[in-house]
């Protein structure tokens, strides 16, 4: 039976897992990797290959790097004579004779389940809205943004203080079984597809800068999903003796912010009773087990890991040995833009 001839497009390392997976299944021949032009990165801004295209020219495969998918470029992709393509975290919007191109069609490897977190930032949205389970869907491309139908779900969980990044790697392995158990249907041309249920879709959006920002009024739990969803990119931060101290991950309490801090005791039967004295948002209660705890709209937020400008990510310990922030010092708040919504955003 001949090999499955696939060209996969992709310029994120997440699909690098997979790729792995097709190059060493004997049931397919990955012919061509379609991936972005090389790009300045960091603040040399050197242009260097991304990952996808290393790992491509490290198996002598040929890259395709077209800056437009023009016409011209369509028929030289016709040209490979692949079955399928093959999409995840491409960057393009491919045209409807793009999709079609292949014998059997495009297929793309959107991260979440859809339809919830349709659009730029599936991943770090999960994390920061508190999901705690989120997927890999495998989905036809139409031309609506990622309202394709389904094939099938690989399901992974998010734990209580995962970060986007950690939940990304969960992610890219899960591409893996994702796919294979699908191949065969795929080269029978018999996969079934179920549409998407459009009354449940939730969009996100390209994540800024501005994303970073932490309103210490709204609940603990809120802040610390936030905090974990936006690292390592954009990364929160918090202002503090005007130095941007970045906050790398974070936990929470539900517990209110002066009990167990300022126990008084009950003169009636001389049992001690927690303090009611409510603590300001953004108030810093100190170091508490490892983690500089800070009160906020409800609860308190457990920041884990912190760092300087300049300077190393730090356990909250080590970070405050070298970078003192008093008890009772009141941390700024800026407002927070949502990151989720019923409708596709316009910025």
């Amino acid at each position: 039976m001949p090999r499955l001839k696939i060209v996969f497009l992709g310029s994120d390392p997440i699909a690098l897992p997979l790729l792995d997976s097709l190059a060493g299944n004997p049931a397919v021949e990955l012919i061509a990797v379609v991936t972005q032009p090389d790009r300045p990165v960091g603040r040399g801004q050197h242009v260097v290959a991304n990952g996808i295209k290393t790992w491509a020219l490290a198996r002598a495969l040929p890259v395709l790097q077209p800056e437009k998918l023009t016409e011209e470029f369509r028929l030289q992709f016709a040209a490979l004579g692949a079955d399928l393509s093959l999409v995840m975290a491409y960057g393009h919007i491919l045209k409807e004779a793009f999709i079609g191109t292949p014998r059997l069609g495009t297929l793309n490897l959107h991260a979440s389940i859809l339809p919830e977190f349709r659009g730029a930032s599936p991943i770090q949205s999960a994390v920061a809205i508190g999901r705690e389970e989120t997927g890999v869907s495998l989905m036809r491309i139409v031309r609506k943004l990622d309202a394709g139908p389904v094939a099938d779900v690989e399901r992974v969980r998010i734990g209580r203080t995962d970060t986007a990044s950690e939940v990304e790697a969960k992610l890219a392995s899960a591409c893996v079984p994702l796919v294979a158990r699908n191949l065969p249907a795929l080269a029978a041309n018999a996969l079934t597809f179920l549409e998407q249920e459009e009354t449940a879709a939730t969009y996100c959006r390209r994540l800024t800068k501005a994303d970073g920002a932490i309103d210490f009024a709204q609940p603990a739990a809120e802040l610390a999903h936030r905090i974990n969803g936006l690292y390592p990119w954009p990364g929160c931060a918090v202002q503090i003796r005007e130095q941007n101290v970045k906050l790398g991950l974070a936990d929470w309490s539900e517990e209110e912010e002066g009990q167990g801090e300022g126990a008084i005791e009950d003169e009636g039967d001389g049992k001690p009773a927690a303090a009611t004295e409510r603590v300001s948002p953004g108030k810093v209660l100190g170091l508490r087990e490892d983690a500089l705890c800070v009160g906020t709209g409800r609860g308190v937020l457990r920041l884990l890991r912190l760092q300087r400008p300049g300077g190393k990510m730090l356990g909250a310990a080590e970070f405050l040995r070298g970078f003192e922030i008093p008890e009772g010092t009141v941390l700024p708040s800026t407002p927070m833009q949502p990151l989720v919504g019923p409708v596709p955003f316009k910025w």
